[in-house]
């Protein structure tokens, strides 16, 4: 059964997702067919999961198998910039956030409700007391991790709302033995730094983005005027910030003024000089073949986003710590709309914006609507995200070969052709290597000899010959062509410049090649 998800061949994007995420339950295997007709769907045919598609409104196709083959080699070939992930078990999602909170008050509650994607909702409490190691995939409310309550003071402090919610997140902390709201909320975001080292997925948009990091940052310093916690702030934040405790930002100025609705210099909404008829953001282009998670995390069926506004709107490319990858921005504005990161394990991802289909949303606004929006660009982020630890978890299979100036022998490197990205935390350690079939390529063996110049391949089990060797650099362009008929073939690399290759032996992927 095939789902397509491009502009024209999908009803419901949104929903598709929510199909996606009933089969894994089911224990049906997913492939997510990247860069092929906006990150199309594939699997088994199954009548139930066709009845759902229809019961949703989602355009699914019965294929022949002959043809869905042809589609999967044509995806997986090395003239075509995509690749077919296997999704293999629905991971376990949790939303951090109070439970008074309506699903509109969220973009990813209310995408997650829509598509049908089951979650529990869980706050500081759960957090502290380690329910975090029963999740996968980890989602930020718009949360204000620095204890100042979404610094809505100045406008909202008589508002019985804001008084409720000042009210609970004081006796939320004096249970669990804080003196103040931020000291908690400190606590929060360390939990969540372990669960993201030990290989969770945490995504977050608006506040709990800049939030986060100005809270690790801020650690052990006041940063809350008396307004928000009784005693004034210290005097001297800025230079005890300690920018490496940080997942994304660096060299961010804090501002404390409980008049000024903006935490730091990390959000682009008050320098950015843009209307909303020119508020767009672009998604960047992964080759999918060897940057496999920002491929997942930017599949949609176009690649510009309408821009939307909030608290946190954008970050500021200049306070980017390097190596942030930028997956979205705003060129013309200096501005990153949608990053990510690894840590440890784990990753983490932050999506500027309140709503991707409410431009300006405030206080007291309708929910939106998702019926109205069932193909939305913008949405379909949050739920590429929700699926990406479906995968199993596989490093890309990659051989790097020194300079030539370098005498010593290289280590063997193992490349194993079914490069899949992130997984299920507690099934990592009891994964089992997939069992060789029709459709599972052998692992082959490459020992990188820079004195030589050379890379000596063979297959592991040693009972198959090398026929074909193949490189292709990253744009498509074949480097490299070489036919053998022997079980250990020495192929020369002296004319390769250094760069990053993708590697095919014998007709199938086999990994990428880094030439230093």
């Amino acid at each position: 059964m095939f789902i397509p998800m491009d502009a024209d061949g999908q009803t419901n994007h949104l929903k598709a997702y929510g199909v996606a995420f009933a089969a894994l339950k089911q224990g049906i295997k997913v492939d997510w067919l990247l860069n092929y007709k906006g990150g199309s769907f594939g699997m088994d045919y199954k009548k139930e999961i066709e009845d759902l598609c229809h019961a949703r409104g989602v355009t699914c196709l019965k294929l022949k198998e002959k043809d869905y083959a042809d589609i999967k080699h044509e995806v997986s070939g090395l003239k075509y910039d995509g690749e077919v992930v296997v999704l293999e078990k629905a991971p376990r999602i949790a939303v951090y956030t109070p439970l008074n909170k309506e699903p509109w008050d969220d973009a990813v509650t209310l995408a997650l409700t829509y598509a049908e994607i089951p979650f529990d909702k869980i706050y500081a409490d759960e957090v502290l007391h380690g329910a975090l190691d029963n999740y996968d995939w980890l989602h930020l409310h718009h949360e204000d991790f620095t204890g100042q309550y979404g610094k809505f003071w100045a406008a909202y402090h008589n508002a019985s709302w804001y008084q409720d919610d000042v009210r609970a997140e004081e006796q939320l902390a004096t249970k669990n033995g804080y003196r103040k709201v931020s000291q908690m909320q400190v606590a929060v975001v360390k939990k969540i730094r372990e669960f993201i080292v030990s290989g969770g997925n945490m995504f977050a948009m608006c506040t709990a983005t800049d939030t986060y990091d100005i809270a690790l940052a801020a650690d052990s310093i006041d940063i809350c005027e008396s307004q928000f916690d009784g005693d004034p702030a210290d005097a001297d934040i800025q230079t005890r910030l300690n920018y490496k405790k940080c997942l994304a930002f660096t060299k961010f100025l804090v501002f404390t003024d409980p008049y000024y609705n903006e935490f730091s210099t990390i959000d682009n909404t008050l320098f950015r000089k843009v209307t909303k008829e020119q508020d767009f953001f672009t998604l960047a282009s992964f080759p999918a073949k060897y940057d496999i998670v920002p491929a997942m995390l930017c599949q949609n069926h176009t690649s510009v986003i309408k821009g939307f506004m909030g608290q946190t709107t954008a970050f500021r490319k200049d306070v980017l710590k390097p190596g942030v990858l930028v997956m979205g921005d705003f060129k013309e504005a200096g501005e990153a709309r949608y990053i990510h990161g690894e840590l440890g394990k784990g990753a983490w991802t932050f999506y500027g914006g309140h709503d991707p289909e409410d431009y300006q949303h405030m206080v007291g606004n309708p929910p939106t609507n998702l019926n109205y929006y069932r193909s939305s660009p913008g949405y379909r982020l949050i739920l590429n995200n929700v699926l990406c630890p479906a995968a199993k978890k596989k490093d890309i299979p990659t051989v790097i070969i020194k300079d030539t100036t370098n005498k010593q022998k290289q280590p063997v490197a193992e490349l194993i052709p079914s490069p899949v990205p992130v997984s299920p935390r507690k099934e990592q350690a009891t994964i089992k290597a997939p069992e060789k079939t029709e459709n599972s390529a052998p692992k082959v063996k490459i020992e990188a000899n820079a004195a030589n110049n050379e890379m000596i391949i063979s297959y592991l089990s040693g009972d198959r010959k090398i026929e074909k060797v193949v490189m292709m650099d990253v744009s498509g362009k074949k480097v490299l062509e070489k036919t053998f008929n022997d079980y250990v073939v020495h192929v020369s690399l002296a004319d390769l410049s250094p760069g990053i290759y993708l590697l095919e032996i014998n007709g199938v992927y086999a990994g990428k090649v880094v030439r230093e």
